[in-house]
């Protein structure tokens, strides 16, 4: 889905993701410029993640967000504090009597609705960083694939120029593809052990 947002972006605004974009007004250097551009890239493609989100995901954010305040705690402090001291005052018929049962039950529902906004909220999170994580994994196997073209690219032209490269035992293996799955593969074996 990032990924998809990323090339729909990278489609519709092909100038912020050349680096030899036009310049700057204010002179910066051109690695600041590329920098600025990806930033803003990034920026967008979580504006769009976000604004797809439905209502209700937003009203769990919102509330989860609160629920992980200060303000929260302080809000309950306050309320438990008050709605022990007025059902504890001699003198006066109490509400809610000590063991304070109702109190109970209000702050486990209450308990209930929280972990469910909670975990919506983190539902959310998790496949925004899993998008997150498709797409470094994509742009890390380009850039692999990239490295591997100019390692050949570079060998092609040294031994053009009759460069000697016996001294370099690992350059026919960092030529070779990388294969995701093997990788992957021995990850699990490894695991395993």
């Amino acid at each position: 889905m990032l990924v998809d947002l990323m090339s729909r972006h990278m489609q519709a605004n092909p100038s912020r993701v050349r680096a030899d974009a036009a310049p700057s007004s204010n002179n910066q250097r051109p690695a600041d410029r590329l920098t600025e551009q990806n930033i803003e890239s990034i920026a967008q493609l979580e504006k769009e993640a976000k604004a797809e989100r439905k209502k209700s995901d937003l009203v769990a954010e919102v509330i989860a967000q609160f629920c992980g305040s200060m303000t929260f705690v302080w809000v309950h402090v306050v309320w438990f504090g008050l709605w022990i001291l007025i059902n504890s005052v001699p003198g006066i018929k109490p509400i809610d009597p000590f063991p304070f049962t109702f109190l109970t039950l209000v702050v486990s529902l209450e308990a209930i609705f929280l972990s469910t906004f909670i975990l919506i909220s983190q539902n959310h999170d998790a496949k925004i960083s899993e998008r997150r994580n498709h797409l470094d994994l994509q742009i890390n196997l380009l850039s692999e694939q990239e490295n591997t073209r100019m390692l050949a690219m570079l060998q092609a032209i040294a031994t053009k120029v009759g460069a000697d490269l016996t001294d370099l035992p690992d350059v026919e293996l960092l030529r070779e593809d990388t294969q995701p799955e093997k990788l992957a593969h021995q990850i699990k074996q490894r695991e395993e052990q």
